[in-house]
């Protein structure tokens, strides 16, 4: 692979990146006890797929990650059995919008804004969903840009989505670096010419695409291996 120039900025996926998607299983226990983990999988899985539904069919069927986000659970409680009433779709929802936080997040925000290297968000979340949650967890104040794909009316990871981040910061993609613990968006972000870092927290196979990202590891720490002192 290309030797790429140390990057100028960061841009973190938000959702199993910096927010643990499947914090909303605790609640998922509470409400039906036995089938937590399991409708916070299926929820995810079935709220990706129909991003990629929609963007695959064009700007006319686009519906906000938040609408996915709340249909993807009514879809997934029915698949499983579970009744879901408005009550508890409710608590589930509001579970989404204040997801748990990885512990090394901030410490990792804070290195980077003391190095003096620009940071943001480079979300499918809507920009209201995305600004309840930042500030939920605290984040806002070492992020210099939460952005959205929601102008664009497409998902990642469609160009149109990733372009988002590249005029924001006016840089080229190369030098930013692009950091998704979901392997799918390390890749599209590669395919797109964004210098990638997979945060491969579940020891994940490498998707089988015929694309690596530039750089894998563990946790959001190895983003501060990425730029040397």
């Amino acid at each position: 692979m290309e030797k790429r120039p140390t990057p100028r900025a960061v841009l973190f996926d938000a959702y199993g990146t910096l927010f643990d998607v499947y914090s909303v299983g605790l609640t998922a226990g509470q409400l039906f006890p036995g089938h937590g983990e399991a409708l916070a999988r299926l929820w995810r899985d079935k709220q990706i797929e129909y991003t990629r539904l929609v963007s695959m069919s064009g700007p006319a069927h686009y519906r906000p990650f938040w609408a996915l986000t709340r249909d993807a659970l009514g879809f997934s409680a029915e698949s499983l059995g579970l009744t879901l009433t408005p009550e508890a779709e409710l608590r589930l929802l509001n579970a989404y919008r204040h997801l748990s936080v990885f512990p090394e997040n901030h410490g990792v925000l804070q290195a980077l804004k003391d190095r003096g290297i620009r940071t943001g968000i480079l979300s499918n979340g809507d920009p209201e969903m995305l600004d309840v949650t930042v500030k939920s967890a605290g984040l806002g104040g070492l992020l210099d840009l939460v952005l959205s794909v929601h102008a664009t009316r497409r998902y990642k990871t469609d160009p149109a989505a990733y372009q988002v981040g590249v005029d924001a910061l006016g840089l080229p993609a190369r030098e930013v670096l692009f950091v998704s613990s979901n392997g799918w968006d390390a890749v599209g972000a590669t395919w797109f010419g964004f210098t990638t870092l997979w945060v491969n927290r579940q020891g994940a196979p490498l998707e089988r695409l015929g694309t690596a990202p530039h750089h894998t590891g563990r946790t959001l720490r190895d983003v501060l291996a990425c730029f040397p002192d």
